[in-house]
């Protein structure tokens, strides 16, 4: 059983699996969720963006993100609300990184694996096994 302090309001909670807020917290949570949720399934608000579900609504954009991210909201049902890559903060409709963040992150990698890979190809870059002993017999 964990305890920890409530990233909102600061009071100390159990943490479990399902909740990362105090009680009080959540609840409050689930109301912003309500209202966002009400606002978005209206026909003529289906197809507002991030900021315009931010400012009718007054829910925080953090949270907004938060609901898309564990999947209380489906962006795939709302056209012009994303979320921000991490690395970049272009909006994307799903997963942490945008093309080509990830493109770049896949290019980053293959270069270092390369360029490892050229290092232990360099003749004398064997790994050589140094070992030691304590010579006890000296007096």
């Amino acid at each position: 059983m964990d305890i920890l302090n409530c990233p909102s309001c600061n009071s100390l909670f159990v943490i479990t699996k399902f909740r990362d807020v105090c009680d009080a917290c959540y609840k409050e949570e689930e109301a912003k969720y309500d209202k966002v949720y009400a606002y978005i399934r209206k026909k003529i608000n289906r197809t507002a963006s991030m900021m315009q579900v931010v400012r009718d609504t007054g829910v925080e954009e953090i949270l907004i993100i938060k609901f898309v991210k564990t999947g209380k909201l489906r962006i795939s049902q709302f056209p012009n609300l994303g979320i921000p890559c991490e690395k970049c903060g272009t909006q994307i409709k799903g997963g942490r990184l945008c093309s080509n963040c990830s493109d770049s992150l896949r290019s980053d990698l293959q270069a270092f694996e390369d360029e490892d890979r050229r290092l232990t190809e360099i003749p004398g870059n064997e790994k050589k096994n140094t070992y030691y002993m304590k010579d006890d017999l000296k007096g």
